[in-house]
């Protein structure tokens, strides 16, 4: 499955804006043979615009998940984007994948908040495990911080997830963990991770860009730069039947002995 990791800020504090964006990148990812689109989380405001998160917060079925849906049937492509999403008066950092023909599939709450900033604007979601089918793969869904801890992205290999999306607005100083973690993470797991930064300077945080879709044999099948960019991968279910017959971690686990670490 051809994916195409869109690595951009947008405009923040701008909803109409960064639909035309998000738009804009479908077409471009369409025209080059992608079957699906992740952009970086937050993307539908932007991450660091204050109070405006809670005045822009959003429910999975508001409209701009209908706009995107039509975006996505349009070009004929999946589209997962983070947004905050509102439900009553609380705020969640979430994602959604929307199907190619705007069905919604899935909505995925991050579970671990980064720093104050987060922990001021938003509420921490409940469940670890978020999956869908797409095109003969599952799918999972993770946020930036989350896949820092090796226990969600293992909670996912054990539920069989086969690409795991991580939207993310990752920062300056923590460039290692796009160079050298997910690729880790996807070889200790035997997945594919698509992991989608922001890039630039919003308030307080400079955004490091390079995304980068990493392989079960931990080789990063793309990585962008520091800039906005369009970049492409195959996701290749046959590779990954084969990593996993020679890598067995799963199967070789222990988990009598785990105990201990929760």
């Amino acid at each position: 499955m051809r994916t195409a990791l869109l690595q951009s800020s947008g405009r923040p504090g701008s909803v109409a804006e960064n639909l035309k964006v998000l738009d804009e990148a479908a077409a471009r990812a369409a025209a080059a043979g992608a079957e699906l689109l992740v952009a970086p989380e937050m993307f539908l405001t932007g991450y660091a615009i204050g109070d405006d998160i809670a005045r822009l917060a959003e429910p999975a079925d508001g409209d701009s998940a209908d706009a995107i849906a039509e975006t996505a049937g349009r070009h004929g492509l999946a589209v997962a984007y983070g947004y905050p999403e509102r439900e009553g008066d609380t705020v969640y950092n979430s994602v959604q994948l929307i199907s190619a023909d705007g069905v919604r599939l899935a909505g995925y709450r991050k579970t671990h908040l980064f720093g104050c900033f987060e922990r001021d604007h938003f509420t921490p979601g409940e469940r670890q495990v978020v999956q869908a089918e797409l095109n003969g793969l599952t799918v999972g869904l993770l946020i930036c911080y989350d896949v820092e801890f090796p226990e969600n992205v293992r909670a996912h290999a054990l539920a069989g997830t086969d690409l795991l999306l991580v939207p993310t607005a990752q920062m300056h100083p923590f460039q290692f963990v796009a160079e050298s973690m997910i690729p880790v993470r996807a070889f200790e797991n035997q997945m594919y991770v698509a992991y989608v930064n922001r890039v630039g300077t919003e308030g307080e945080f400079e955004f490091v860009g390079l995304s980068t879709l990493a392989g079960p044999d931990g080789v990063a099948r793309t990585r962008a730069g520091r800039d906005e960019q369009l970049v492409f991968a195959d996701v290749d279910p046959v590779f990954l039947a084969a990593s996993r017959e020679a890598n067995p971690y799963l199967q070789d686990r222990r988990p009598g002995l785990y105990g201990s670490l929760v």
